[in-house]
């Protein structure tokens, strides 16, 4: 097998686009709550049963709350990624109970990103 090149890593980027993009479906945000191993001795599960909570108390069916594994800044841990329809992705870092309740009705509920929690809004690749 032989070296897999940026080109080729460019294409499969492209085919899996539909895939992990909110372009269609019946979900209008995707909460993902990242939860390598650094993310859960930072909290991480602490801050997924806030969001359950948060969504059970709302009945919304159109937002979804998932998990990933390590988003490769352990020292920003935990940390969330909240993907709107028809918007930038944006990752929340260093935080607590409270930072994920006021994301959650901000950002989740109203389309309104809390900049001062975010680290980065938008794509992490240049094209």
């Amino acid at each position: 097998m032989g070296k897999i090149k940026v080109e080729d890593l460019k294409k499969i980027k492209e085919a899996m686009k539909g895939t992990v993009n909110l372009r269609e479906g019946q979900h209008r945000v995707k909460i993902t709550v990242h939860m390598g191993t650094c993310g859960i001795a930072a909290g991480a599960r602490k801050i997924m049963d806030v969001l359950l909570a948060e969504l059970g108390d709302t009945g919304k069916t159109d937002i979804m709350l998932t998990t990933s594994g390590c988003a490769g800044l352990c020292n920003h841990e935990p940390m969330i990624t909240v993907e709107v329809k028809d918007s930038a992705p944006v990752k929340y870092i260093d935080l607590s109970d409270e930072k994920a309740i006021k994301i959650f009705d901000e950002h989740i509920l109203k389309n309104n990103p809390v900049v001062e929690y975010a680290l980065s809004m938008g794509s992490e690749t240049t094209y």
